[in-house]
């Protein structure tokens, strides 16, 4: 499986592992696509598992519709469970990281007869990080996203010269410097980064972070030096899932499918034997 459709966007997708494996969907974030997971997939297909790594709307060249309004939330919902329905799945372990986090915690809570078990690597349950926002450092953490939302300006400082401020800014956040590259790179295509922008500036719409609790077999796992969100918010992460659930901060920074492939990989195994199931 390389490609799957809904309303006439074409969406690209990776595939690993047996065909009769149970199935993983590994979900990015800004601005990286399905290689974000280049080292976490092979892991989880020599265990059994089938695993189905998408590039986002937005990512896919295919899938790039023009706004705001194709980026809402509930619009990247509605692509996995099409993903989950073009590979003959009725349910799958979801994996997520940064916004892929936000979508993984969104179908755990609003679909849990699709979620199997969900793995949630950096990103706090949405409520609680809108919950924190008036009263601890996450107004500060999450400044950089009102900037991303304004017009035009972002992709003029993001993409001069080459790319090299967000190759820089990528390396600076510790990200490996060949991720780096690459990820700038494809952001360079024609309207890539204003697509993958189209996710903040999609916030102000409506409905945007609002998630409710989670109830199916939950992992969590946060970097400790991730700059991105508050301790407070992923304190209140625990009560917002009410079922199975196990967490770990990790001594990295934000980009844990990249830089801790292994322990992302064994807590995602973990997570598919809470649900029940049986990688080989």
């Amino acid at each position: 499986m390389e490609h799957w459709e809904r309303d006439g966007l074409v969406l690209d997708v990776r595939e690993s592992g047996p065909d009769d494996g149970e199935v993983v969907v590994c979900l990015h974030g800004f601005p990286q696509d399905g290689e974000a997971f280049g080292a976490v997939a092979p892991r989880l297909a020599r265990e059994g598992l089938r695993v189905l790594v998408p590039d986002q709307r937005g990512y896919s060249p295919g899938a790039r519709p023009p706004g705001r309004r194709p980026y809402r939330l509930h619009e990247a919902v509605a692509d996995v469970l099409a993903l989950l329905d073009a590979a003959g799945a009725a349910s799958a372990h979801v994996v997520g990281h940064d916004w892929g986090g936000f979508v993984a915690w969104a179908l755990a809570a609003q679909h849990p007869q699709r979620v199997r078990s969900v793995t949630v690597l950096s990103t706090p349950h949405p409520r609680a990080v809108t919950s924190v926002l008036p009263r601890s450092t996450q107004v500060l953490r999450s400044s950089y996203m009102a900037f991303l939302q304004l017009p035009r300006l972002p992709e003029a400082l993001l993409l001069g010269g080459g790319g090299r401020r967000l190759r820089r800014l990528l390396v600076r956040g510790g990200l490996p410097q060949h991720l780096a590259e690459r990820y700038a790179q494809r952001m360079l295509e024609p309207g890539a980064l204003t697509a993958a922008l189209g996710w903040y500036r999609a916030l102000p719409l409506g409905t945007g972070l609002r998630v409710g609790p989670v109830r199916v077999p939950t992992t969590f796992l946060w970097g400790r030096r991730d700059p991105s969100f508050a301790p407070a918010a992923v304190r209140g992460t625990r009560a917002l899932v009410q079922g199975p659930a196990s967490g770990q901060g990790l001594d990295v920074g934000h980009w844990l499918p990249e830089l801790a492939p292994e322990e992302v990989a064994a807590a995602v195994l973990a997570g598919v034997r809470a649900a029940g199931g049986r990688p080989s």
